[in-house]
């Protein structure tokens, strides 16, 4: 099984990649790293952690993977990535194949954009904006602090990361 991690080329959470990439591969789950950053040159995080990317995400469609997960941090915001239409077109490939995709924090916008979340319940960090998306998209929002629901999993933040992926590799049929 492989999941694919997109992050932001830049200010990602250090953090959450870590626990991502350490609980995935305890599990047996090929972790791929991704981003849209040049050929070559290394993402860094908020922290300071730095990886070169597995892939291009401009070049990856939902075959071969099992899961989708993106990541939170100041730079989904910083390279708009819910504005970035290589990337929502991705978030619907993978939702129309029916394969999960986990997003936590910010990086919940680029769900909603993606116009995937019709009638879905998402959790989504207070903010008047991802509010503002979430209607406009049609999802429903939860005060729970996490969701999956027809292949989404949501988040309002990283707080409860170890339940999050938990929760992830149970809809996979892992655990």
């Amino acid at each position: 099984m492989k999941c694919l991690i997109l992050v932001p080329p830049r200010e990602f959470r250090d953090e959450t990649v870590a626990m991502a990439r350490l609980i995935l591969g305890k599990w047996g789950i090929a972790p791929v790293m991704a981003s849209y950053t040049k050929e070559g040159k290394e993402c860094v995080g908020a922290h300071g952690a730095t990886f070169r990317p597995d892939v291009n995400a401009t070049k990856l469609s939902s075959e071969g993977y099992d899961a989708m997960f993106i990541v939170d941090g100041p730079g989904v915001d910083i390279y708009k990535l819910d504005d970035f239409h290589p990337l929502t077109q991705l978030v619907k490939d993978f939702v129309d194949n029916k394969k999960i995709v986990a997003a936590l924090g910010n990086a919940v916008k680029v769900v909603a954009r993606a116009n995937v979340i019709t009638d879905r319940r998402i959790s989504a960090p207070k903010s008047d904006e991802i509010s503002r998306m979430i209607r406009i998209y049609h999802g429903k929002e939860s005060e729970s602090e996490m969701e999956y629901d027809k292949y989404l999993l949501t988040a309002k933040s990283n707080q409860k990361l170890d339940a999050f992926l938990n929760l992830m590799l149970e809809k996979m049929g892992v655990k």
